[in-house]
């Protein structure tokens, strides 16, 4: 059997993309990871409700934003707090895409990748 366990964003500024997804999305550390010579940082966030994890990896000599191409790749959380999110998110700036017709919009974090915010359906 197998199941998801976590994905994974590379960050150039590890406190800053902590600040984004507590106010964000509520994500917190649940663990975290650190190189004993300090040339990395892992730090898993989870929502509290599920076991999937949003690993958050940190290089210490990383010095320049990660090029993420197209961003043919998103992170996706499903809500039953749309209209709260969609105006938290609109007052911090972070909506980058919104598909009215779909019911759907992205935000985008620190680092430019983008999360997914659908509406609770049933």
């Amino acid at each position: 059997m197998l199941r998801f366990a976590h994905f994974n964003f590379n960050v150039l500024d590890l406190d800053r993309s902590l600040k984004f997804y507590a106010e964000a999305l509520q994500l917190a550390p649940v663990r975290t990871k650190e190189a004993g010579d300090g040339s990395f940082k892992l730090v898993y966030l989870g929502d509290g409700e599920t076991g999937f994890e949003l690993e958050l990896t940190w290089l210490k000599d990383r010095a320049e934003p990660y090029d993420l191409g197209e961003c043919e790749f998103h992170l996706a959380f499903v809500t039953d707090r749309y209209d709260e999110l969609h105006k938290r998110h609109e007052a911090m700036g972070c909506i980058c895409f919104e598909n009215t017709a779909m019911g759907i919009y992205f935000i985008e974090d620190p680092d430019g990748y983008w999360i997914e915010i659908i509406p609770s359906r049933g």
